[in-house]
Order: C-alpha cells, then structure tokens, then sequence
C-alpha cells in the first residue's frame, strides 16, 4: 500500500512516521527545500511544541464538541511520541520547550527517524491537483504519483513565506470538501484613533477584555505591546482569533485595557492606593503614576483628559482618571495580515472528518491533518499541539 504525505511540515512529519509499517510505502510531498520551515521559526526559534494544560478553552474550532472528541483520544500520545525520538523536554510552568532550547532539535529528530523508517522524501516538489478514482492521482511540478491513501497536511494561509499559501484549501474544496470563512489569527491589531503613536514601542503587564456587540467575552493577562497602530504581544493574539471573527460579522469589537491587573479591577481598591502615594509622597499626580506606568502611557492619559503637567491628586476628580487607567478602550478594526499571523482561524469543518481517524466523511482514504483544518489555539504550544495530535491519530488510522 502507498500513502502519500502533502506537505512536510509539523503534521505532515509526525503522520508520515506513525503511517511507515514494513508493509507501507510513505512518501512525502514537500515544496520547500526542506521539511519544517515554519517550526523552525516556532517559540522565536525555541519551538514551545507542547503544553500540560489541554483544556478545551485553550482551542477554538466552529466544531467544539468534535475538537473534544479529538483532544481526548490523543492527548496522551504526544509526549511518549517525542521521547521515543529522543527529545528531552524542558518544562517552564508547564511550557514544553526541547532541552536544547532550539526548535531544530525537534525538526531533525522528526526528519532523521523518516529517514531511517525508509519514508521517502521529496522535497521541491509542489502538488498542482488531486483526482480521486480507484486510487488518488497526485499532480506535482515534477510527475504524476498514485497513492492508495493521501494524508493532507498543507498548512494555512499563515506566514506565507514558509510556503502556507493556502492551496490546500482549494485541493480539499475540489475534492468536494467545504471551508469556513479563513482569517488571521495569533495576529496584532489595529485601532481607530491616531494617538497611537504617542505609546508606541511601551510593553507593559496588564489585562485586556474583549467586549463584543457590548458582550463581555474573554479577558487575557500578560505583557502587552503598544505600537503605533494598535496592540501586539501574547495577550493581543489570544483575543486575536475572535475579534477577526467578530469583525468578518460587523461585530463592534472593544478591548478595554487594564493597566493595573494586580487590583483585579478593583477600583476602590485602587482609589485607596492613590489616596496613599498622594499622602505618602507629597508628588504631583504625574509623578505619582509615573511610580508604576511607564510615563508614554501617563502622557497620553494627561492629553486625553486635559490635565496639566503639574495637576495634584484630587480625590473629587479621581474617577476619570481611575476608569482609563482600569479600562481604556481600545476599538479593533482589523487585523494585520496573514503575512504576520502565526495561524489561521477558519478551515475545513472539523464536522467533515471522522474525529477518531481524521479520515475524510466525504472522500474515503483522505486524511486532513493540522492547521488545514478549522482548528486555532491560544499562544503556549496548543498549535503545534494539536498538529500532532491530529497527525497521530490519522497516521495510525493510515495503516489499519
């Protein structure tokens, strides 16, 4: 039996590996010069390929329940896969990173053991069409293959430049499959005002709060970056996949920005706080929240409420300064594009595969692996994640 593998990236790798028996040929498709371009570039060259909490909350899909069914069947399979290729784990608060610190370690584990499994690997090869018959015609720039089963692991539309165009979308479109609306996700984000500037270049701790249609949905806390269009850090792309959603909508999408996430939104909390440096310090109000935030964000905070530099704390007059410290809000309209987004919200449904093998409900023998599908997780290793995950289960299914 031969099992065609399209692409060789973090998905394509792993299902080629658990497909490979005595009795199987595997070969794999590959239009890069190399296998794993965009892992290489994963956790900024660190790879954070996988993480101990896998509550579903850490993943969206349209699908949920099914994405479910998925997670639980695999979750326990991925860190016995990578220490049987020798990877040692190092764990930060429950962040797996390779003990070597260097996503390479897990790019040439995955490609030495194809290798000495005998899985063929064609690189610079790109696939042009797919006809489905008896058997799967697999078209490439160089020759014609014939596979008794095809595990498609082509990617997103994500980072472009690692070869994610997105042209396995089509592929699964003309085999008959249907595809949610695909947009930017792990993305930064715009905003409507063009004061942006005055904190660009500021990364500070605190807590956004995505507001949608006056619905408050989700709250992040971490280090964020101000730039001069908008927001970016880890924070701004875990809320980055809904809001792009919500926007493809004409949803109003609202980020209020806590700049104090230690008074957990506490106000009287913080007034009383306010009250004490002013006694306790005898400074200006300026100087007093230059104590904690950095001075662009106490600047803009002046401008925006008309203060004077030299303005005293004044009780009376405490809440508008407490409510944009506490809650400034930021109005998203739009992403950045799929150029800079690390994946892709959006995909093939998850409602069109069977969970339990990843094999196509519509196209028998097809298998639909990683983030060609409509699955997208938080920042923390939950993309790669689920690359493996999903690569697991059809790899095994592969050769049943």
């Amino acid at each position: 039996m031969t099992i065609i593998v399209l692409g060789g990236g973090a998905a394509g790798l792993v299902a080629a590996i658990k497909a490979k028996t005595k009795h199987n040929e595997v070969i794999i498709l590959e239009k890069n010069s190399k296998c794993g371009k965009k892992l290489l570039q994963t956790g900024n060259g660190r790879c954070n390929f996988w993480n101990s909490d896998q509550d579903i909350s850490h993943y969206h899909a349209t699908d949920s329940d099914i994405l479910t069914t998925i997670l639980k069947n695999n979750q326990d399979k991925v860190l016995p896969f990578f220490a049987s290729l020798g990877i040692v784990p190092k764990v930060i608060n429950g962040y797996y990173y390779p003990y070597s610190n260097q996503a390479t370690s897990i790019t040439n584990a995955l490609v030495t053991r194809s290798e000495a499994l005998g899985i063929k690997i064609n690189l610079n090869e790109n696939v042009l069409k797919i006809n489905h018959g008896q058997d799967f015609a697999i078209t490439t720039n160089i020759k014609t293959y014939h596979a008794d089963k095809v595990v498609m692991a082509l990617g997103s539309m994500a980072a472009p430049k690692t070869g994610s165009t997105g042209f396995g979308y089509q592929l699964a479109q003309d085999l008959g499959h249907s595809l949610i609306p695909v947009l930017p996700a792990l993305v930064q984000l715009y905003g409507d005002k063009n004061y942006y500037a005055d904190w660009a270049g500021v990364r500070c701790d605190a807590a956004l709060t995505l507001i949608e249609d006056g619905q408050e949905i989700k709250t992040e806390v971490g280090e964020v970056q101000l730039t001069n269009y908008g927001l970016s850090g880890i924070c701004t792309f875990n809320l980055s996949s809904w809001v792009a959603k919500g926007l493809a909508q004409n949803r109003e999408e609202v980020i209020k920005i806590n700049f104090v996430p230690w008074f957990k939104g506490d106000k009287k909390a913080f007034k009383a706080f306010l009250d004490e440096q002013a006694a306790t310090t005898n400074f200006a109000l300026k100087q007093i929240l230059e104590g904690f935030l950095n001075y662009k964000i106490v600047n803009l905070i002046f401008r925006l409420l008309h203060l004077s530099m030299d303005k005293r704390w004044n009780e009376e007059e405490a809440e508008p300064i407490i409510d944009l410290i506490m809650s400034f809000p930021f109005h998203a309209i739009k992403t950045n594009s799929f150029a800079e987004a690390q994946v892709c919200s959006g995909g093939i449904p998850l409602r069109e595969i069977n969970p339990r093998t990843m094999e196509s409900l519509i196209v028998p023998n097809l298998y639909l692996v990683g983030e060609i599908l409509d699955v997208d997780g938080d920042c923390g290793g939950y993309n790669l994640g689920f690359a493996w995950m999903s690569a697991l289960a059809a790899g095994e299914a592969c050769h049943d």
